[in-house]
């Protein structure tokens, strides 16, 4: 299972896309664990909000607290915002392992296996002649083990159920008005207006070029009598970057071998990008790396130095350079294992009609991704409201949607109700979910 999962990132990884600076969209992704995996890293419970594919906070069920992933997000918001959404995400945690068992109850499953449950909601603005930023498209959807259970069709204001299992919750969810209303106006409107501002405060990174650091090196290749030789460019902005791996003085091509990442966001708006080939062990060519970063200016050609792995490598730690990039995938790894729990089905990530909402390489998966055949989207959040709100009492805002709150244990007939807290995102309105 472990490698599995472990693959299955490295697989999502590699369906990334670059940023584009016509569209930009935040995401906030809630995803739990039916219990505990007991794997060390991997939690019960991870939230987490994205911007452009760049994880912007973080939450998860051991630390107990919502942090900053980016500086900016540190310095432009008071302790306050982190606060009320360190509470919010509290109790969102509460509302997912209550909800995790009335799905269990409801589809007759045990806890012989994990099951995971997932939330996406967020928007997407284009910029137009006029350079403002304008709503394009919105998304607010649920999964359970990998499959989509809900979603919001923000057209006609009504919730989807491609499944019979949700079929209940999207009866009780359209006779809520005030549900779909207030939906409707958080995508539109709130998460655009945080949408803005964040561009803003992240404005400074992403508008400063940056040359790349690059370096040359090999690891070992499935056959011992070959080696893998990367040319590696890391922390350049804007992404596009042209790399090209010499033998002697010939470009080698795909057709030679030649593999490329593409360009990758790194946590601190940098990209990096990593190409690659196979080549015999014995070989004396001289190899080398050729990167120009043209919005910098920057152009070198760095010769390979020859040194080659040991093919018998025994426990020592590995070289600087791979153990950074080794130690980079683990993170990836461990942050959005949670989403990839959802390799069973194997459906790993969503893209809307128009391949916005870029949520990719850094994104967290305990933290996640699938496909989605309604709507446009494909879904990599699997959470499901089972309950549809009683009341909305307008409150603080600060970032991502708080709407929904801890769902009573409808399905047992309990008429007991809670509240899910400050929200910790773009609204702070409390809600209160009516037992069935």
């Amino acid at each position: 299972m472990f490698l599995t999962v472990f693959l299955v990132v490295l697989c999502v990884l590699a369906t990334g896309e670059t940023e584009n600076s016509d569209r930009h969209s935040l995401t906030y992704i809630y995803t739990a664990l039916s219990k505990d995996p007991k794997i060390p890293g991997i939690h019960e419970f991870t939230a987490m909000g994205i911007l452009d594919s760049r994880v912007i906070d973080y939450f998860d069920s051991t630390t107990q607290v919502k942090t900053p992933k980016t500086h900016w997000m540190r310095e432009r918001l008071e302790p306050e915002y982190w606060e009320k959404g360190t509470r919010s995400r509290k109790s969102k945690q509460q509302w997912f392992k209550v909800n995790l068992d009335i799905l269990k109850e409801r589809m007759n499953q045990t806890d012989d296996d994990i099951h995971v449950l997932q939330w996406r909601h967020g928007c997407e603005g284009v910029k137009k002649g006029n350079g403002l930023l304008e709503y394009s498209q919105g998304l607010d959807m649920y999964s359970y083990d990998g499959d989509d259970f809900l979603s919001f069709d923000d057209s006609s204001s009504v919730w989807v159920a491609p499944v019979k299992a949700a079929e209940q919750t999207k009866r009780k969810w359209d006779e809520v008005q005030v549900l779909k209303d207030y939906t409707k106006g958080y995508l539109e409107k709130e998460c655009m207006d945080w949408l803005r501002k964040f561009l803003k405060y992240g404005e400074n990174d992403r508008r400063t070029s940056k040359p790349p650091e690059v370096y040359v090196f090999a690891n070992n290749a499935r056959s011992k009598t070959n080696v893998v030789l990367n040319c590696m460019a890391t922390g350049f902005y804007p992404p596009e970057i042209d790399i090209h791996i010499k033998r002697n003085s010939r470009i080698l091509t795909e057709d030679d071998g030649v593999m490329s990442t593409g360009s990758r966001p790194n946590e601190d708006y940098t990209y990096q990008r990593r190409d690659s080939v196979v080549i015999l062990r014995t070989d004396v060519a001289m190899y080398s790396c050729y990167v120009v970063h043209h919005s910098t200016g920057f152009e070198i050609t760095k010769v390979w130095d020859g040194k080659l792995p040991n093919p018998n490598p025994d426990p020592d730690p590995p070289g600087p350079v791979i153990f950074i990039i080794l130690a980079a995938v683990l993170a990836l790894f461990v942050l959005g294992f949670v989403l990839l729990v959802l390799y069973k089905k194997g459906k790993f990530g969503f893209r809307p009609k128009t391949a916005l909402f870029n949520v990719t390489d850094d994104i967290p998966l305990n933290t996640d991704k699938a496909s989605h055949p309604g709507n446009g989207f494909s879904t990599v959040y699997d959470r499901v409201p089972l309950e549809p709100p009683k009341e909305v009492k307008e409150g603080s805002h600060s970032g991502d949607s708080g709407y929904f709150g801890v769902s009573s244990d409808s399905d047992k007939g309990s008429n007991s109700r809670s509240n899910s807290g400050v929200s910790d995102g773009s609204d702070g309105s409390v809600r209160e979910k009516k037992s069935v």
